[in-house]
Order: structure tokens, then sequence, then C-alpha cells
């Protein structure tokens, strides 16, 4: 062993304190223990580290790093690991590898992720197949033929199932069985003859009764489930909803298909919040890759359409400036109020926004809502605005007199109101014609406050400053 070796040693230890786990400082001693040549310290880690910290380190290596390391671990840890890497970069490196470490890897991998993986490959992925088990085979062709998006694209077909006439006794015994190749024997389904699921047991519900009692006397009837051709935000709902470790997936003629486990879901609702993130941001659709992962290219192609569309729904905004141009000469100190007061209209349409797509989302809202909480969002809009007019009209004394503080103060109370319940409402009529409420990005709705807002702004002007100037 180098003589560095202790220190290696101690320097993974370091990347482990009281606020987590550190890939960085782990990524590093990765590196140097590749660059010196010394496996030792690199063993030793990989032989006790969990799978997730072992990737996240890893994915930060050079690709050539990267490739050496894998090698290091364990071969029945090995594909655990590979699967907690981003799948583009599980791609990448499965396009450096032999057919028959590609093979090995695929047989070792869960269901799920080796479909996923399959997907991902290159033309001439079939040839893989013949070299894998029979039983594999069949299991890539049924996961990856379901389509991006749906339950049966997000499913693991590793699960324990059991006969409803098996005593407690015997189905521990069948548990036992089965154990290594499944996902989860936490929860075990049980079937008839023809594969439908009739009911769910639990580990614990095992343990607890007695030996020779049947499961059907003890099993939950009628289980919670998900059609495999649902949309996956479906299954994340209903694992999320009811507490479950995994949620049982059936056909439409109920015959158990798959599960879908706790943190698939979990990957499913985090890129649901991206997406919505991404929309609200006004960027377009699903988002694939990682931010850092993401081309000059696909960053252009989401962000350019919103961006383009805006640049001319913006000409309202200078139509109105036009059409007030005679006013704004003659009270120069307008323009000093106009930045402040629509965007004090588009940050208040934003937030309301903000706040609507969320409970949208999560269900705490319903379309049948919308009238309850167009109410009482007026009524916060109003004391916002009027909070906002009083600190703004002194500004208004100050820099035009009592005309233009009058002005001001109305205008920032309409505004305010008029930007809430906008952005309050258009979640709502996109939801309404089946449309992301997601898409009432805060560009979209920061530009109409601001169209409305310079035309409520100047008409309430062009009546009140004649007036004064009259008087």
């Amino acid at each position: 062993m180098n003589t560095n070796s202790p220190d290696l040693l101690r320097s993974f230890r370091r990347a482990y304190s009281d606020d987590g786990f550190n890939p960085d400082i782990a990524t590093e001693t990765i590196a140097a223990c590749l660059q010196r040549g010394d496996a030792a310290p690199l063993r030793a880690w990989f032989a006790q580290a969990l799978a997730v910290d072992i990737a996240d380190a890893l994915d930060r290596l050079e690709p050539a790093h990267l490739a050496a390391a894998l090698l290091l671990i364990p071969a029945q840890e090995q594909a655990h690991v590979f699967g907690y890497l981003p799948l583009g970069r599980q791609t990448r490196l499965v396009a450096g590898m032999s057919r028959a470490d590609v093979i090995e890897l695929l047989g070792r991998m869960s269901s799920d992720e080796r479909a996923d993986l399959f997907n991902t490959l290159p033309e001439g992925r079939e040839a893989l197949l013949p070299a894998l088990a029979q039983a594999q085979r069949d299991d890539i062709r049924n996961l990856a033929s379901y389509e991006q998006g749906s339950v049966g694209a997000i499913m693991n077909s590793q699960y324990a199932t059991l006969a409803p006439e098996l005593t407690a006794a015997e189905a521990f015994d069948e548990l036992r069985r089965v154990a290594p190749d499944s996902e989860t024997i936490y929860n075990a389904y049980v079937v008839d003859e023809q594969r439908r699921l009739i009911g769910v047991t639990t580990l614990r519900r095992l343990i607890l009764a007695p030996p020779s009692a049947r499961l059907a006397d003890m099993m939950q009837a009628s289980p919670v489930t998900a059609f495999v051709d649902d949309d996956q935000q479906v299954a994340a709902e209903k694992i999320a909803r009811y507490d479950f470790i995994a949620l049982p997936v059936v056909d439409r003629e109920h015959r158990l298909v798959g599960i879908v486990t706790a943190d698939d879901a979990m990957d499913v609702m985090e890129a649901e919040a991206t997406e919505d993130f991404v929309k609200s941001g006004g960027s377009l659709g699903h988002w694939p890759l990682r931010m850092k992962d993401a081309t000059v290219r696909l960053l252009y192609r989401k962000r350019v359409f919103w961006l383009v569309l805006l640049v001319f729904a913006n000409i309202f905004s200078g139509a109105g400036i036009a059409h007030f141009e005679n006013l704004i000469a003659a009270n120069v100190a307008l323009v000093f109020f106009l930045p402040l007061l629509i965007d004090s209209g588009g940050n208040a349409g934003s937030q309301s926004a903000t706040l609507m797509v969320r409970a949208l989302a999560t269900g705490d809202v319903q379309l049948r809502d919308w009238a309850s909480m167009l109410g009482r969002e007026l009524m916060v809009a109003a004391l916002l605005g009027l909070t906002m007019a009083v600190a703004v009209s002194m500004v208004g004394l100050v820099r035009g007199g009592v005309a233009v503080a009058l002005a001001v103060a109305l205008t920032m109370q309409v505004v305010v109101v008029v930007g809430s319940v906008i952005g309050m409402s258009l979640p709502f009529l996109l939801s309404r014609f089946k449309a992301d409420p997601a898409s009432a990005s805060s560009p979209l709705i920061t530009t109409i406050a601001d169209a409305s807002g310079i035309f409520i702004y100047f008409a309430i002007a062009s009546r009140i400053l004649p007036q004064f100037a009259a008087g």
C-alpha cells in the first residue's frame, strides 16, 4: 500500500460532518487516489460508503477518472452506484464500455433503471438483447414500450406476489425466496391465477399474524392502485397522500404489472416542480437535463419563444405612452413615477400568480374556488395598494405637488388591485382550458400588468391634472 494511504483514508472521513456529506472533498480524494495509483483507500471507502454518496462524488470526476473508479467498486454494488448517476452520464459511460461489460451491467441493474438506460442507447441497442436472460429481455421490451410521462415508464417489475391461499408462515418462506430479486418486500401483493390484484399485505402484518392465518383473511382487499397508462404524477400524488412505500400498478383488466416506489415518486415530484419553475420563469416545457449539462442550443430553444413573443406584447406599452405624449410633455414629473407604478403592478401580479400556481398544483385550490379566491384577493390587494399608495404619495408631493401625488396614489391603488387579479385569475383560466397553470409565467404577468398599468396611470393623470390646473 502506498505510504499516503492513511492520509487518503482520513480525507474520505473528512467528507462527513454534522452538516452531511461533502461530495467535493470525496471527489478530490478519489482523484488523488487515481493519480497516485493507490487503489486501497478507494476500495475501502467504496466498501462502506452509501451508493448515493459514491455516485454524487463520482459524478464530479472527469470521464476517464469516473470510468476507472467504477471498476474498483465491488461487482454486486457497481450497478447500484451506476443507477444513481444522471442518465446522460450513464449513456456516455456505456458508450465507452465493451459489449460484454454493458451486458453484465444491464443484467445487474434494477428493472426500471435498466429500461431507462436502454431507451437512451443509440441505434443498434437491440443487438444487446439476445445476450441477456429471456426474462430480462422481455422485461426491457415491456417497460421500454410505455409512453414517457406515464406510470408505466417509471414503474419497477421487481416485486413480490403471493397467492391468497398461503398461510402467514408460508408467505414468509416465499418472501425469503424472492427477496434477492425484489425491489421491496415490505409490501407483498396478493394475486389470483390470472394475476389480478386482489389484495396487499405488509411485512409487519405477517409478523404479527398467527403462523396459520391465511392471507385471504388478513390482507387488505381492494388496495389503492394506479393504472399503467395514467400520468406519472397520479402515482406520485397517491404515494404522498397515503404514505406508501410502493404503489401497485395495474392494467385496465386489473392485472398487476408493476410497482412505483417512493423514491421514484420523489423523482417525479422533483421533475414536476422543476418544470413548473421553468415555466414560471418564461421558459418552455419539459427540462430533461440538469442545468449544468444543458447545451447552449437547448437553453436558447427553451427561452427564445416567450422572449420574442413578449417583445411584441410590449408594443402595447409603447402605444400607451405614445397616446399620452402631450400629457407627458406638459407634466414631465409623471415620467419619474412610471417605472415605479408599472413595476408595482407586475410585482403584485407575480406574487399572486406564484401562490395560485402552487395551490392549484398541490390540490389546495380547485377551479370551483375561483370566486371565493377572487373576493379574498380583492381585499388583500386593496389593503396592499392602499399601503403602497400612502407611501408613494409622499414622494409625489415632493416631486410634483398635490395633483401629481393624488394621481400617483390613485394609480398605485388601482394597478396593484388589477395586477393581483390578473395574476390570480390567469392560472385558473389556463386550468379551465386544460393548460398547465405554471404557464402563467412571471414575464407574461409582468407584460400584461405593464401595459394595463400605463393606460391606467395616464388615464387617471389626464383626468386629475387638468382639473387642478384649471383650479
